[in-house]
This record gives C-alpha cells, structure tokens and sequence, in this order.
C-alpha cells in the first residue's frame, strides 16, 4: 500500500512540475528582449520573433515531458488532438507574458 501511495506522489508532483515549467516558459519570450534569451536584438524584439521562440520553447517543454513520462512510466502514443490540445494550453499559459509586454501600458 506505501509503494503505491509514493508513486502516486510522485507522479503528481512531477505533473506539477511539468505544469509550472510550461507556465514559466511560455512567458519567457514575453520578459525577455533578447533572442533565445541569449542574442541582443537592435531596436527590440518583433513580435514575430517571439512566437517563433514560444514555438521552440514549446517544442523543448515537450521534450522534457517525454523524458519524464518515460521514467515513471512506459511512453503512451499521442493523436495529433493531444498536439493542439498542449499547443492551446501552451498559448494561454503564454497570456500573462503577452498581456504585459504588449497590452499593459505604463503611463
């Protein structure tokens, strides 16, 4: 019963892991001015460059969700509904980080 009671607790607490990265990364484009957190930009960063690294964090976040699904349980194949469905979760995690660098004004 123990063994079963820790792998539960472990298995929601790497979700919420999981979670709470996807939610970090997904704003990070957003607080950032520089490419890939890395490259200065002259003149600022377009829009367009920050979907373009919302799609790589996207892909990355992904990543690491693959890797810990498979340690703490064989790897489930995915539809292409699971992809819109993160993809969607991923943009709306993405609101805050957009709202304030592009909707929040300060006067």
């Amino acid at each position: 019963m123990r063994i079963c009671d820790s792998a539960v607790t472990v298995v929601i607490t790497g979700m919420a892991i999981l979670l709470f990265l996807g939610f970090f990364a997904a704003n990070l484009p957003f607080i950032s001015k520089r490419l890939l957190l890395v490259l200065p930009m002259k003149g600022g960063k377009h829009i367009g460059w920050n979907f373009l690294e919302l799609f790589v964090l996207y892909f990355i976040v992904g990543g690491v969700s693959l890797l810990l699904e498979g340690q703490l349980a064989p790897r489930h194949s995915q539809n292409w509904e699971f992809y819109a469905i993160t993809a969607c979760l991923f943009l709306v995690f993405a609101f805050p980080g957009f709202t304030y660098r592009y909707l929040w004004r300060k006067r």
